[in-house]
């Protein structure tokens, strides 16, 4: 989804509202399926009587408010990129923040990258537990299928993955009014359940939050571990900011989330004080008999909508990784030609549905899930905390006594619930965690081995000047047409330059040396994307910028040229790409296991031709080896 309709004209704030519903709150609208339950599991051994509901409630309120309401939609909202929200936005702005201080700004860009390695942790864990916790519904309808369970849902979320690739243009419009419905319909089972037991309202005042702790303290600790299922989510409201808006995603919150969400905790409270057996699924139980199989094919709606927002979360960052040169290059293709926001990478898309089904099979409940899920998410959370911190008191310069006591709130909640996680570790929690550890090594030894290559490359380059030079001294036979040569550093010769020179000895009559970088920024403006410089001997240097949320397609780009002087039209034109083959050395660079880990990843990555939309018959490739 995004700011426009299919017909490429603005939306109503009212449909933007209706827009976030849909997509920015699935995921933590369909936390009441399994958080009471999994809370007064007898994994936590926490009784169920008058004092202990209301203190759970009570931390589940203000666990909201203080870290949803406040944190996320009151502050972190406020910290756009260039309009864009989410983790790599973040990181390249905090990375700003503190550019005069090349420590913090390192400590800082290695924490948004195990964050956002993070995430993609939650995009395996946030299908599974929420789909299966949904169709856990037909234990409660029908128990003498539940052993259904683990294949319905598995049918469901294949089935989800399967049909990413035709994008959700279509069935986006469904998100809204069908996420309307899920939190009227929470609300309304909340009421009925409060007005049975009105005296869970009391949970409101933080006062059982404190006695809770006070009468089990260790217990109280080891409980936020589940507490914290009742803010999964909350990152997708930062996320999704660059689709919607900030106002559209926190009336979204204040005036349909939040309280269907309270009212429906509250609710399954009070069924808890008249029924402790309720126990063992809260949110089905508190539904009338007559209601119980429609809320069943409605919460496993819900929870489809809720996993096809973190997957398309999940296709966002891993395009900024690629646009910012932390991931290899990935075929990426656009489901709709009006939305840029939606699209669709085949190679993730297969990796997240592999690990779910995975995980689905391996922890086969809800239950089981839940204790591999928090990790991840309070890790992401605290880095964000982190992130936001710098660029408030580096970027934003507020004052130090309001910023940091309010800071520090955050902070000490965020280790309280990553905390309470820890103790997950050995019981599923690592999963996440160690898939978070793998990116982030893939991550960090993509950008270093680039690195690497560059250095090695530039070793052996070229002055432009010079060679220009020499050109106009002996001139090589020049053929019509216009050559394209990409290259990473603008001021030397490109390898595929040299090659196509020494091996063909001809040169174009029209010699574009093609730069492109990368802002930090999510968009750059037209106005600002071209750099171009002209030189003797019909050689062009051209630098085109873009943003770490724009499409790099370069020959469209380059039609745009022929405003400024310079044609070049596509049947003459040849684009030149160097691609390199890296061999491993004992060479000063990465531990040798590192580097042949890069190796395998430049073998496997694609290649600029589909990454810059080139045209397949103008491109000639030549190759060249670099020893790091």
């Amino acid at each position: 989804m995004s700011a426009s309709s299919a017909a490429g004209k603005p939306q109503s704030h009212f449909a933007l509202v209706l827009a976030a519903a849909g997509v920015v709150y699935g995921d933590i609208g369909t936390s009441p399926l399994y958080s009471l339950k999994e809370i007064f599991s007898p994994h936590y051994g926490v009784s169920i009587d008058h004092n202990n509901v209301l203190g759970i409630l009570s931390l589940i309120f203000w666990s909201l408010t203080i870290v949803v309401t406040i944190k996320y939609v009151a502050l972190i909202l406020r910290a756009d990129n260039g309009g864009e929200g989410g983790i790599m936005a973040l990181t390249a702005l905090a990375q700003r923040a503190a550019r005069a201080r090349p420590r913090l700004r390192a400590t800082l860009v290695a924490l948004g990258l195990f964050g956002a390695a993070l995430f993609y942790g939650d995009s395996m864990l946030t299908p599974a537990v929420s789909v299966v916790s949904a169709v856990e519904g037909i234990e409660v309808a029908f128990p003498s299928i539940e052993h259904w369970v683990v294949p319905v849902s598995l049918i469901l979320l294949v089935g989800l993955f399967a049909i990413q690739r035709h994008g959700t243009a279509r069935i986006g419009y469904l998100f809204g009014p069908v996420m309307v419905i899920w939190f009227t319909t929470l609300g309304a089972l909340g009421i009925h359940g409060i007005v049975q037991r009105p005296e869970v309202l009391q949970a409101l005042n933080p006062y059982w939050s404190a006695l809770f702790f006070v009468e089990h303290p260790l217990l109280g600790v080891l409980v936020m571990g589940a507490v914290v299922l009742t803010i999964t989510g909350a990152e997708a409201l930062y996320a999704d900011m660059g689709h919607f808006g900030r106002r559209p995603i926190t009336h979204a919150w204040l005036f349909l989330a939040f309280p269907g969400l309270i009212l429906n905790y509250f609710g399954q409270g009070a069924l808890l004080l008249q029924d402790a057996t309720a126990a063992r699924n809260p949110f089905y139980l508190l539904a009338p008999d007559w209601g119980l199989v429609p809320l069943i094919g409605l919460s496993t709606l819900a929870t489809i909508i809720a996993s096809q927002a973190v997957i398309t979360g999940a296709y966002s960052i891993t395009q900024q990784a690629i646009q910012l040169g932390y991931v290899p290059r990935m075929q990426i293709t656009h489901t709709s030609d009006v939305e840029r926001g939606q699209i669709y990478i085949p190679v993730m898309n297969a990796l997240l549905m592999v690990g779910v089904v995975l995980l689905v099979v391996g922890f086969q409940s809800s239950s089981g899930l839940a204790e591999a899920y928090g990790v991840a998410v309070t890790g992401t959370m605290l880095v964000t905390t982190i992130l936001v911190a710098s660029v408030v008191l580096l970027h934003w310069k507020w004052r130090w006594y309001l910023a940091v006591p309010l800071l520090s709130l955050f902070l000490l909640l965020d280790l309280l619930f990553f905390a309470s996680n820890v103790p997950k570790i050995a019981a599923g929690g690592a999963v996440p965690l160690i898939v978070g550890a793998v990116l982030f090594l893939l991550m960090t030894t993509w950008k270093r081995g680039r690195q690497l290559v560059l250095e090695r490359l530039d070793g052996h380059a070229l002055p432009l000047g010079h060679f220009i030079e020499s050109i106009a001294l002996q001139p090589p036979i020049r053929v019509s047409g216009t050559a394209v040569f990409l290259n990473s550093r603008a001021d030397t010769v490109p390898h595929a330059l040299l090659h196509n020179l020494l091996h063909n000895q001809v040169l174009h009559e029209r010699v574009l040396l093609l730069t492109v970088q990368y802002a930090d920024r999510p968009r750059v403006p037209v106005e600002e994307r071209y750099e171009l410089e002209t030189f003797g001997q019909g050689f062009h240097r051209l630098t085109l910028r873009f943003g770490f949320k724009d499409e790099p397609n370069v020959p469209q780009s380059l039609a745009l040229l022929k405003e400024r002087g310079l044609e070049c039209a596509p049947m003459t034109t040849t684009y030149f790409l160097s691609r390199e083959t890296v061999i491993p050395s004992k060479r000063l660079g990465m531990a040798l296991w590192r580097e042949k880990l890069f190796a395998v990843l430049v073998k496997n990555s694609g290649g600029s031709l589909a990454f810059f939309h080139l045209p397949v018959n103008r491109v000639i490739e030549l190759g060249t080896q670099v020893e790091i």
